[in-house]
């Protein structure tokens, strides 16, 4: 039999991809991280994507080498206000407050924007990562995968990771059911700068038509993702720059004085999609080709941040043992400590959209005053601030700052 060109081919070239990749080098494997898409160029613009980044997620960045090239660009989150609200009405009185004072170490992590991370990580890949390569099918055959690629070449491993997105055409091939439905929402990202100082804060407000967080970048800016009903998403974004600031003002109100728009704005359909497995012969789905959930709370990356630490210490401890780590026994080791947790956050931030999505009198009234209650109650806070941090519950190595 030819000899293998590595250990394992991540397909998909996306941070999740990425990630994986990094964290299958941290684990001392030989991985192949195959990018669709065209090399970024340098020195890419501000274009006001970013990401929420838990502690957590800063340990496993900091474990796969990423971090000290983006810390300085990173901008700290001390503390997150969640409120309920209407347009042009403000927030209600009843609200949830986040302190950073009341957790202890690295308190809620930090705001990444995407032109400093996708490079900085693409970069620890070195000659791991090849752009311009497409899977487009794997067979497993006796102790290996065949990648075929569009340019009709192929590449063989122990193993195949799906990193190829939410509609991943690797997880159809391998006939991977899914639960799915559309939101009748669309996301909007945009990014502006203020004439007063943001001071770090991160606010979630709930509008009848779904949240609006704002989340602080450096420099007095910050980033926007919100959420509107579909036709209301393409009214909006097809307006002039001037128009478009003056909806945001009308949701965001006045508190941090004059808003610019800084960078581009986007608009994109919101979706729901669990797989029914996490893997198949030689084959583990990976990010959003095994959960897509609502960006309610920011946290699409940070899900596929532990499914690829989860990953490597499996495969890490099976390769020490001596195990193929393509057999199907050791990935549904993977599956097993990864469905639960996905599953159960994917549940809940579409609970939480169904919950506060709406007008309707009597949830209002109940949920402000639920809000209210919470933000009473210590215990009740920091055991949400904890399973926002990443480092709840089985927890892989990389986001506990341990070594694979």
């Amino acid at each position: 039999m030819k000899p293998l060109d590595c250990d394992v081919i991540v397909a998909g070239g996306g941070l999740a991809g990425a990630a994986a990749g990094l964290a299958l080098k941290a684990a001392g494997l030989a991985p192949l991280v195959l990018d669709a898409g065209p090399a970024p160029e340098p020195g890419a613009a501000f274009d006001g994507r970013a990401y929420s980044t838990p502690p957590g997620s800063v340990n496993f960045w900091r474990g796969v080498g990423v971090w000290p090239a983006v810390e300085a660009e990173a901008e700290p989150m001390r503390d997150i206000l969640v409120s309920d609200g209407r347009v042009s009405e403000g927030a209600s009185p009843l609200f949830l407050h986040f302190d950073h004072r009341e957790v202890a170490g690295a308190g809620f992590g930090c705001m990444v924007e995407d032109r400093h991370l996708r490079p900085a990580a693409f970069a620890a890949l070195g000659d791991a990562l090849r752009h311009g390569a497409r899977v487009v099918s794997v067979e497993a055959e006796p102790g290996r995968a065949v990648a075929r690629l569009a340019d009709g070449s192929a590449l063989s491993a122990r193993l195949v990771v799906a990193a190829d997105g939410r509609e991943s055409p690797l997880r159809a091939a391998a006939g991977i059911g899914r639960i799915a439905w559309d939101y009748p929402q669309a996301g909007m990202v945009s990014a502006v700068s203020f004439a007063e100082p943001h001071h770090g804060v991160a606010h979630e407000l709930f509008l009848p038509a779904g949240p609006f967080a704002i989340l602080p970048l450096r420099g007095n800016r910050a980033s926007l993702v919100w959420t509107e009903r579909r036709a209301e998403a393409a009214r909006i974004h097809a307006l002039p720059d001037a128009d478009y600031l003056s909806e945001l003002e009308a949701r965001f109100g006045d508190f941090l004085g004059a808003l610019a728009l800084e960078g581009g704005r986007w608009t994109y359909p919101l979706s729901f999609s669990l797989a029914h497995e996490y893997v198949a012969p030689r084959l583990a789905l990976l990010g959003d080709a095994a959960h897509a959930v609502h960006p309610i709370a920011g946290q699409g990356l940070n899900l596929g941040l532990r499914d690829a630490a989860a990953l490597a210490e499996v495969l890490a401890e099976a390769a020490r043992r001596g195990e193929d780590i393509g057999d199907l026994a050791v990935l549904r080791r993977y599956q097993q400590w990864r469905r639960f947790d996905s599953a159960a956050l994917a549940f809940s931030m579409d609970a939480l959209n169904r919950l506060f999505s709406n007008d309707v009198t009597p949830v209002r009234a109940l949920r402000d005053v639920g809000l209210g209650l919470v933000n009473r109650a210590p215990a009740l806070k920091r055991m949400f601030m904890r399973a926002a941090s990443g480092l709840g519950g089985a927890a892989p190595k990389l986001m506990r700052g341990e070594a694979v």
